[in-house]
């Protein structure tokens, strides 16, 4: 018998299914195919130099030490002055904690505070790690469809319908990771109208994409809508989609001083704090103006348009244009019950994404990942003419389906 035995709580769990999707596009790669990869979902910009400029200043200065647990006071300084500038909340720095990215400040938030069977409401269309990091953590993920009708956004009707006694957190995701769908100040409310009647639920506000919405709206936060929930919200983001800063690894949260003393806790007995010059990196970024976001948000607007019109042409696609974040998810529900000229039946959405794969060269995500099918996921997070070709291969394969 084996002296490692894997716990349960991993086993429960399953890879990233946009990490897996990425590994079998990169394989086929190796293999001497020529692969549209479309999965990824990390800006294709370089990180601003200014802020790369930030970082070698840090090394350069000797600031490569060990920082305090929660991250630089001067960083935390910046992340409260960002909050109240750009969200209009008032955050005291000693309620921030700088994370090793912000899916650490989510997971750690859910392993402090979940004990076995705690319901965590998620709705979907969601990012694939809110299940696995609420079942990793001994939680029940219960899954609230949001439907495209309704703009994949959670109505507060259906909000209400799905809390129970067991429910500790309801993850809010605006602009949505894959749908792109937004909030507006309206629906926000009516959300937070229900809130205030269940003060055992706490939210958690994933604002990552916060900056990438199309439609020249300021942003609105819950909180600004709703204050009185403040004291059972935590507010996750970080640098990596905005400032196009993913490999350096720097999110960030503020919440009730308890939660965050627990999270403070959980991070310095497993990673300890984020590193020091990726630290520098962000406090430039926060302070570089917003020259950067402003670019490459038109950038991401013009690829959405595009391609959005490309896919819609196509027979048996049809892709709602999204308000924000830098995704497309198609529904591809036109394509099931077509054969392939392999004389397969194409019955999911999964089966549609290997055909594509395969068949097209182009490498997307199914919706059944997400939790809402028949869907794919595509980035438009890489250049126009790559996304021109994959839109036309794609085109192409799906011509030849009877």
């Amino acid at each position: 018998m084996s002296a490692i035995r894997i716990a349960a709580r991993v086993t429960r769990i399953k890879p990233s299914p946009s990490s897996s999707a990425s590994d079998r596009a990169n394989a086929l790669k190796r293999e001497g195919k020529a692969i549209i990869n479309l999965v990824v979902g990390e800006p294709d910009f370089a990180t601003p130099p200014e802020i790369c400029e930030a970082a070698c200043a840090a090394i350069r200065n000797g600031e490569t030490r060990y920082t305090q647990n929660n991250g630089t006071p001067a960083l935390r300084e910046a992340i409260a002055a960002k909050f109240l500038r750009e969200n209009h909340l008032t955050v005291k720095p000693e309620d921030i904690i700088v994370t090793n990215g912000a899916k650490s400040a989510i997971f750690n938030a859910l392993a402090a505070t979940l004990e076995v069977g705690d319901e965590v409401l998620i709705p979907a269309p969601y990012w694939v790690s809110y299940p696995d990091m609420v079942l990793a953590c001994d939680g029940r993920p219960v899954v609230i469809t949001c439907q495209e009708e309704a703009g994949f956004r959670l109505t507060a009707e259906q909000l209400r319908a799905s809390i129970t006694s067991r429910c500790r957190w309801l993850i809010l995701n605006s602009p949505s990771n894959p749908s792109g769908a937004s909030y507006s100040r309206a629906e926000l409310r009516a959300l937070a109208d229900v809130l205030l009647d269940y003060p055992h639920l706490a939210i958690m506000t994933d604002d990552i994409y916060e900056h990438l919405r199309y439609d020249d709206s300021p942003n609105v936060h819950l909180l600004e809508v709703e204050p009185r929930l403040a004291d059972r919200t935590l507010v996750v983001n970080g640098v990596s989609k905005t400032y196009a800063m993913t490999g350096w690894r720097i999110g960030y949260a503020t919440g009730p001083k308890v939660l965050i003393t627990a999270m403070g806790t959980l991070q310095s007995q497993s990673t300890s704090n984020a590193s020091s010059v990726s630290q520098a990196a962000a406090l430039a970024a926060l302070n570089s103006g917003t020259g950067f976001i402003t670019h490459s948000r038109e950038v991401y607007r013009q690829r959405r348009d595009d391609i959005a019109a490309r896919l819609n042409a196509v027979p048996g696609l049809s892709c709602r244009v999204p308000e924000g974040a830098f995704y497309l998810y198609v529904n591809c529900g036109g394509l099931l019950g077509k054969t392939t000229a392999q004389g397969q039946v194409l019955k999911n959405d999964s089966e549609v994404v290997l055909w594509l794969l395969e068949s097209a060269g182009v490498a997307v995500v199914a919706g059944a990942a997400y939790g809402l099918s028949p869907y794919f996921r595509l980035s438009i997070a890489t250049d126009l003419a790559t996304l021109q070709a994959g839109a036309a291969q794609i085109a192409n394969a799906v011509s030849q389906l009877k």
